[in-house]
């Protein structure tokens, strides 16, 4: 529990109960699943069958899209109200997830390796020590698995967007989601990932369109970016 923040716990478990709302506080997160399953999908060249581990799972948003996809999916938080709302929704929707409470440094010592495929979106922004959910993601990953991840980079325009516009004037998230000292630029990114044993295959950015609900992937990374990356076999 060491690499938590209490207050972003507090935070996202005072919204459990609202995250699968469509129109709630995680809207945006609904608007922008599906461009985030196209996106793994495509770089994993498929899904179906693949041992998939969703860090940060929150309720459970993308943990669900990957096991319709025909992934074999596990998803950990230290959020306890989002991962108890994660279990509900999937059990209503009749669907197998392996919902954990459990760090990810943890499970990494646990479970090493076991992996196909590791994602970790929207997550490390929110941790006071984010390298090191990189490196447990390297160790949980099997030689020749792919990690993906997304965060929001740092810098004036982010800022402006991600933060002041989408909290304070669009109301897009709730106010206080994000602290710009935590954000993470795309080069610090790169290097925890190689320190731990990645290779970088690509970056890029995704776009989300505020009036039309919609999100979509492009070469801009200044704002909010993944990273694929592969353990070499």
């Amino acid at each position: 529990m060491s690499n938590a923040d209490a207050s972003e716990l507090a935070r996202f478990d005072q919204i459990a109960a609202q995250w699968w709302d469509p129109h709630g506080p995680m809207a945006a997160l609904h608007h922008i699943n599906p461009v985030r399953l196209r996106y793994i999908n495509q770089r994993t060249g498929g899904l179906k069958g693949l041992r998939v581990l969703d860090i940060g799972c929150g309720a459970g948003l993308l943990a669900e899209a990957l096991a319709a996809a025909g992934a074999e999916v596990t998803a950990i938080d230290l959020a306890e109200e989002a991962v108890g709302a994660a279990r509900q929704h999937a059990e209503l929707q009749g669907m197998a997830i392996d919902y954990r409470v459990c760090p990810a440094e943890e499970l990494a010592a646990e479970m090493p390796q076991a992996f196909d495929l590791v994602c970790c979106l929207e997550m490390l922004e929110h941790v006071p020590d984010p390298e090191a959910i990189v490196t447990a993601c390297a160790q949980l990953v099997r030689p020749g698995g792919d990690v993906v991840f997304s965060t929001i980079n740092r810098n004036p325009k982010a800022f402006a967007l991600a933060i002041f516009a989408a909290e304070q004037i669009l109301r897009l998230i709730p106010p206080g989601t994000h602290d710009y000292a935590k954000l993470i630029k795309p080069s610090e990114l790169c290097e925890w990932a190689r320190a731990a044993g990645l290779k970088v295959e690509e970056m890029r950015g995704l776009h989300y369109n505020p009036l039309l609900k919609t999100g979509r992937m492009t070469r801009d990374v200044s704002v909010n970016y993944f990273l694929h990356s592969r353990r070499p076999a």
